[in-house]
């Protein structure tokens, strides 16, 4: 691998634009993530696509937001705008676990320090621009503003929070992924239009008052209820979201216009899913795949993760109602091309610390890659959140063929040893039997392929939970076919002489789920003979369905009443059940089963050990037991290359990347 010099990175002092001989800059983009050069981490992506189309562009990553804001001052006023990229991850999530308490490190700053980032960036970030560069455009992007474009619950302040262009005061969001629309924003600007008249860009939220909106409200518009409606009434907030997330998922949206301090919010509607060629060009980008150089002899914990690892596709179509991939990236899945991908491999084969191990060849969703409907036009109509929730849909193509391919081409470049599957594997579309033989034995030769070839030992899965009540409200499959997978699984291991391990993830106090299935769920688990730690305590993050439930108490598509877990009482007394074979838990698990009117469950979970022999140890040399894996991270798109909020809590906390 070449020897990168000052130059190859995207400027971000004052010092790296005289090295450019630059004497203005076209765009300053204000990250608060650690500076990544990378197509997994959005101020590279949103920086290098500008550059890519003829604009100067810098980053200052992480500014320091206190004192005299000489950070916000260094590289003075951009020619066209200011850009704000708050991080891979919902600023928030980031920093606090399900218990609002504060999380073992920041996965995104140098050595996973704590103190490089405000709250809400997004916020804090445009407040000081727009102080010192009041006439200067603010443009949001990334996860934080996509994901707060309308009105949202904030877990973390407890309370409805407007638009996040009322409480910043910056000028527009672009939400989503964001190449088209900026470079959009930047020719607009760059050809002399103020952004108070640019109102016809796909994919923005801007500020308007009545008689300014282009071409008026009209019938073809969806008008939300108003932010002041949905203080008043939970009800209008749950209505609010399922029109959301079903324009969010629809291949031709309608515009969406909301009320709120007698102006409106208009999201306009998302661009086309990118093409493969728009996609493949994204990523073909000149990064260095390198933390910039400011960074050395630091260890910056999201890298660590994705240093060796490829992205091959964009979107999920699992609509999971606790997730926000497709709030962000959509249902509709954009492919690399094969050819992209393998050139991606190949500097990740320079490398010089490369040992011929790519940690993950994946996405959103691992095994979403090539997949979309058949019929083309029932797609464009459609606007299901998920296309296999509660079944498959019978228009979606899932043959693996296209992946089986890909795994084919990169395993037979010279230098890899193996391509580990690190992303989620969504079994639902392994079991699924279609109508088309051709696609079913195509799914049964990637189950197999990837358990003997594509698992480092162990092969993460999701699903969630066990009792099919809450299963259906999380939009998950039922738990019979995890029972069919991990049998599927076993045998493999079995006739391939192979000694893995299948680590299942769960979460807990899910909208819909009492202490009762909790406690159902830890027989079951105990019968599979799993120790569980890869597990969450539901994080209501803005704009997902399960949030919005946990919220409001409705069900935002049926309207129908939701019991949730509410206080910590409530949710400690749920999640200790995953630990049911921990001495310590035990006394508090009985008592618990006994109020519950659940005693019968005691003998089930006990039986047959001592209180002093209920440790939940086991030897390293008992192979047969599964025992839990403890990364620092679930890596479903999750990972930066994913965008989006999931964070799974372990005993310190776990994160999940987003763009």
């Amino acid at each position: 691998m070449r020897e990168f010099r000052l130059t190859d990175f995207l400027p971000t002092t004052k010092k790296e634009l005289e090295l450019r001989g630059w004497d203005y800059v076209d765009v300053i983009l204000f990250s608060g993530d650690a500076y990544i050069d990378h197509p997994s981490f959005g101020a590279a992506v949103i920086g290098r696509t500008l550059e890519a189309a003829g604009y100067r562009v810098a980053i200052v990553p992480q500014p320091d937001w206190h004192g005299d804001y000489r950070d916000f001052k260094k590289l003075g006023k951009p020619r066209l705008f200011f850009g704000i990229a708050p991080g891979c991850m919902d600023s928030m999530v980031n920093k606090y676990t399900a218990n609002r308490r504060l999380r073992s490190e920041d996965a995104y700053s140098p050595d996973g320090r704590h103190d490089m980032r405000p709250e809400y960036p997004t916020i804090v970030y445009t407040r000081i621009l727009k102080e010192l560069y009041p006439d200067v455009p603010v443009i949001l992007g990334g996860i934080e503003a996509s994901l707060r474009r309308v009105t949202h619950y904030d877990y973390w302040q407890d309370e409805l929070k407007k638009c996040i262009l009322c409480d910043s005061g910056a000028d527009m969001i672009t939400y989503g992924m964001g190449e088209k629309t900026t470079i959009a924003m930047a020719n607009r600007l760059s050809e002399g239009h103020k952004i108070s008249d640019i109102r016809d860009v796909p994919q923005t939220v801007y500020l308007s008052r009545k008689e300014d909106i282009p071409g008026g409200i009209t019938d073809n518009d969806i008008v939300l209820n108003s932010h002041e409606e949905c203080l008043r009434n939970k009800r209008a907030q749950a209505e609010n979201f399922r029109n959301v997330e079903e324009q969010s998922n629809m291949m031709h949206a309608k515009r969406l216009i909301q009320g709120v301090d007698g102006r409106y919010v208009v999201v306009n509607p998302p661009y086309p899913p990118m093409t493969t060629e728009e996609l493949d060009a994204s990523f073909d980008l000149p990064y260095t795949r390198l933390p910039h150089p400011k960074y050395k002899g630091k260890r910056i914990p999201a890298y660590d993760m994705i240093k060796f690892s490829v992205n091959i596709h964009r979107g999920c179509f699992g609509g999971c109602a606790f997730c926000t991939i497709s709030a962000h990236q959509g249902k509709f899945i954009s492919c690399r091309s094969k050819e992209s991908i393998l050139r991606e491999v190949k500097q990740v084969i320079e490398m010089p610390d490369f040992k011929g191990n790519l940690s993950d060849l994946g996405g959103p969703s691992a095994n979403m890659y090539g997949m979309s409907g058949r019929n083309k036009n029932a797609c464009e109509k459609c606007k299901r959140p998920s296309c296999i929730h509660p079944q498959v849909c019978p228009n979606l193509n899932t043959d693996h063929s296209k992946l089986l391919d890909i795994y084919h081409a990169v395993d037979a470049l010279p230098g890899i040893k193996h391509s580990y599957i690190g992303s989620g594997v969504r079994y639902d579309l392994l079991l699924h039997r279609s109508k088309d033989e051709a696609s079913n034995q195509a799914a049964m030769q990637y189950t197999r392929e990837l358990i003997t070839h594509h698992v480092s030992g162990r092969l993460k899965v999701a699903p969630e939970h066990t009792s099919d009540r809450v299963l259906y409200l999380m939009r998950k499959p039922s738990f019979s076919q995890f029972y069919d997978f991990k049998r599927i699984f076993d045998r493999i291991n079995r006739e391939e002489n192979l000694r893995q391990q299948i680590i299942p993830y769960f979460i807990s106090s899910h909208p819909g789920c009492h202490e009762e299935d909790m406690a159902e769920l830890a027989v079951l688990t105990k019968n599979l003979d799993f120790h569980l730690e890869q597990v969450q305590d539901f994080t209501p993050t803005p704009m997902t369905n399960a949030t919005e439930t946990w919220y409001t108490g409705y069900d935002p598509y049926t309207l129908e009443p939701i019991f949730s877990a509410k206080s910590q009482k409530e949710k400690l007394a749920q999640r200790q059940y995953f630990f049911w074979y921990k001495p310590e838990e035990r006394r508090g698990i009985e008592q618990s089963l006994r109020r519950i009117g659940r005693p019968d469950l005691i003998a089930k979970l006990y039986s047959g050990m001592p209180p002093q022999q209920s440790s939940g140890y086991r030897s390293s040399s008992d192979s047969n037991k599964q025992k839990s894996y403890n990364p620092n991270f679930r890596n479903e798109n999750n990972r930066a290359k994913h965008h989006s909020e999931k964070p799974r809590e372990e005993k310190r906390g776990r994160d999940r990347r987003h763009r």
